[in-house]
């Protein structure tokens, strides 16, 4: 019943925006602008968001080394949702995968030599199931929410910056005595048509996007300590389906992460997990990781 209802407002919703040209200035408009970028407006309609670039390592006294490509992608949908202090808006259920490839031959790591230990390591890609979010007319903090992009000469862009800096799941309980707290920062940008983001009878924008990222070593590389960072840049699509990702990413998701062919449930209520949080359960055996070995 909830979803029906949740449907219901939807289909209202879009039928009042649908008398003139979004306002960006409006709040529920802004709403609408956004929920376009990052999904679609209406209610379970699955968007499958790809991406693919380079990782590379940055440490003081020497060059940056390039090591190993990347390839990602994310399943994704939205339902509306009413929040009893923040109003109106929606959630937004997804799984994503990056896959980590041989920058020479394409193929999916299994294995990785450590350029500065020398020591061959099992590659760990990430799989993260789920990561959702909620937004509403109101932000946190009560202030209005803003649709967060920029027009200009026709076309619009949205830059969304996601600093992180919480308690990492593998370090001690001591983390701010003596230090290992997770530290990074998701780099995200998305591109269109001005005329189509603010037309009320699309439900989707946003064909061009891009990610960045810098954080601390991954986890299996087992840097020991050392110094530095890793960044990794792409560039990607929002692809007219899943079926639109590019043959190797589908055969990788029917080997190994059947269920990435679509969104969680839209009343998933999972805590979000992150690269560091999939490595532990693997780790620790909760969960199994595919086998690559043949």
């Amino acid at each position: 019943m909830k979803l029906t209802l949740t449907l219901l407002f939807s289909i209202l919703f879009v039928g009042e925006l649908a008398a003139e040209t979004l306002d960006p200035q409006d709040v529920r408009n802004a709403l609408a602008m956004q929920r376009k970028v990052l999904c679609s407006t209406v209610d379970g309609e699955p968007t499958t968001f790809w991406w693919a670039g380079s990782a590379y390592s940055r440490r003081q006294g020497e060059r940056d080394r390039l090591l190993f490509d990347v390839e990602g992608m994310n399943v994704r949908a939205c339902v509306s949702d009413t929040h009893p202090e923040r109003g109106e808006g929606y959630r937004m259920v997804s799984r994503e995968l990056l896959i980590y490839r041989d920058a020479e031959t394409g193929e999916a790591l299994s294995t990785w030599q450590n350029p500065w230990s020398g020591e061959t390591v099992d590659v760990l890609h990430v799989a993260n199931d789920p990561v959702n979010h909620s937004t509403y007319v109101r932000n946190r903090d009560g202030t209005p929410l803003n649709w967060g992009g920029m027009i200009t000469e026709g076309q619009w862009r949205m830059n969304i910056t996601v600093p992180l800096f919480y308690p990492n799941p593998l370090a001690s309980a001591y983390q701010k005595q003596i230090g290992g707290t997770y530290h990074a920062t998701e780099m995200f940008n998305f591109f269109g048509a001005t005329d189509e983001l603010l037309d009320p009878a699309t439900t989707t924008v946003a064909r061009q996007v891009g990610w960045a990222r810098v954080s601390d070593w991954l986890p299996w590389m087992n840097m020991q300590g050392r110094e530095g960072i890793i960044y990794m840049h792409t560039a990607g699509l929002r692809l007219s389906s899943w079926n639109a990702l590019p043959d190797r990413m589908k055969e990788e998701i029917e080997a190994h992460y059947p269920d990435y062919r679509n969104p969680p449930p839209l009343d998933d209520d999972r805590v979000n997990v992150t690269s560091w949080m999939y490595y532990q359960r693997v780790a620790e055996g909760e969960v199994v990781a595919p086998d690559r070995s043949e």
